[in-house]
């Protein structure tokens, strides 16, 4: 078997158990996973650093003991990504339809850069399908529990943050 390499980026500020769950199974399906720390041209106002996501995305990574997964952080567009990392493929998670249309509307555009870069999708397990970064920072913002949403031990830097964020705009 040829070694299979994919990428899966996510703009997840922060990520959640949704996106590490997908993954962690990727990982035991490929040989070489690239975890992405993406910048979202349409998400122009990032909570945390870059830095702050690798950093949490590794957390992850630890956590499940993962050997196979390299997390990294990129700016342009992933197939370009791809391509120089000599992946063929793009991992996407699907929560629900609306992740489906956009995912969709992506594919083809990435199909249009480089026809020969895959993009696989996989759905995640139904108890994660709520889950979403921006409902993790709107239970931080108001001081609520996150701890079941995203890895336990990122939880204070989380809360901090957005302690920290109210601090500074009083």
């Amino acid at each position: 078997m040829s070694n299979r390499k994919i990428i899966y980026p996510i703009s997840g500020n922060p990520p959640t158990w949704g996106h590490a769950d997908i993954m962690m199974r990727a990982s035991q399906k490929f040989d070489e996973l690239y975890w992405v720390a993406a910048t979202n041209p349409n998400k122009p106002e990032t909570i945390f650093s870059e830095e702050e996501r690798t950093k949490m995305m590794q957390d992850y990574v630890d956590y499940y003991d993962l050997k196979n997964v390299k997390v990294i952080s990129h700016s342009g567009t992933m197939v370009r990504l791809a391509q120089d990392l000599e992946t063929g493929f793009l991992l996407r998670g699907l929560r629900n339809t609306t992740d489906f249309q956009h995912e969709l509307e992506m594919a083809s555009g990435n199909r249009g850069i480089d026809k020969n870069i895959e993009t696989i999708c996989m759905f995640t397990k139904p108890h994660f399908a709520t889950i979403s970064s921006t409902l993790v920072r709107e239970l931080a913002l108001l001081g609520e529990r996150i701890d079941q949403y995203v890895l336990p031990s990122l939880t204070k830097l989380i809360l901090d943050k957005f302690k920290n964020n109210l601090v500074k705009k009083k």
